[in-house]
């Protein structure tokens, strides 16, 4: 049985919680949990050089509306082209590796984050994500707001010292 919680009242008082039983018409064996496994990942998502994206959860793959999550991998030594997600909340989740954001208007803002630690990225913050070391990748779960796989590359140069920003690739819109 499972079901939804009713308020009894008396006196106009909350009294109490309890459950209310009813039979779930739900076929949760279809319905229910998913597990995507890590050799089952879709590379078929939008991509940054030096940044390798695989799509775990999406509508098509579980039947999620609401979020995308997914695997990222920058490359040794590697730091993307400033760019934001439009409307999306993201948060990453450091898996290995060691990474540098740099965030605002001139990308005037800087953070470190290694294995164990979240980053939240707010809707329309302009952004760099960077590899601070050469001699290993860092890996990232990816997790956002919404289905659409929304980046838009901005024109503002890094002041991260190095050979330049990574190229600019197809699936990216301009601003």
């Amino acid at each position: 049985f499972w079901g939804m919680f009713l308020v009894v009242e008396a006196d106009g008082r909350p009294l109490f919680i309890r459950a209310k039983e009813t039979r779930a018409m739900t076929d949760w064996k279809e319905h229910g949990i998913r597990i995507v496994r890590g050799n089952e990942l879709d590379p078929n998502t939008p991509q940054t050089p030096g940044m390798t994206r695989e799509a775990a959860i999406t509508h098509a793959r579980t039947g999620a509306s609401k979020l995308w999550a997914g695997k990222v991998v920058v490359g040794p030594a590697v730091r993307s082209g400033a760019h934001h997600h439009g409307e999306l909340e993201t948060v990453i989740f450091i898996v290995r590796g060691h990474a540098r954001f740099r965030w605002g208007e001139h990308l005037e803002y800087v953070a470190d984050a290694g294995p164990g630690d979240f980053v939240y990225v707010p809707p329309f913050v302009p952004h760099q994500e960077m590899n601070a070391r050469s001699d290993q990748p860092v890996e990232g779960v990816v997790v956002r707001s919404g289905q659409e796989p929304i980046v838009v590359n901005l024109d503002i140069p890094s002041p991260e010292p190095g050979n330049g920003d990574a190229a600019k690739d197809s699936f990216h819109s301009r601003e």
